[in-house]
């Protein structure tokens, strides 16, 4: 979970670590929502962990909103020019 009220980032670690995050996310008992939010290679690990979570924990919720977008990211080093990362969000609603 992050700083933010019930957003969960994904990032390299495996799918199961962000399914316990959704899960915690939905812990208390007046939470409607979480989101999750990635970009680049991590958007695969993001669904993936949506899924386990929808059809393996917690079979009440829903996707309420999918959106993707795309980010200009700063040149790495070595790099000439700045370069377009890929983003999603999605939104998980309790039924």
């Amino acid at each position: 979970m992050s700083r933010e009220s019930n957003v969960v980032y994904v990032g390299t670690k495996p799918p199961m670590d962000y399914v316990l995050g959704i899960i915690t996310g939905f812990s208390g008992s007046n939470v409607k929502e979480v989101t999750v939010k990635a970009r680049g290679q991590a958007i695969s690990t993001a669904v993936d962990a949506v899924e386990i979570t929808r059809h393996r924990f917690m079979e009440g919720l829903g996707v309420g909103k999918i959106i993707i977008g795309t980010e200009e990211m700063p040149p790495r080093e070595g790099e000439g020019r700045s370069r377009m990362v890929s983003t999603i969000q999605i939104t998980l609603t309790r039924k």
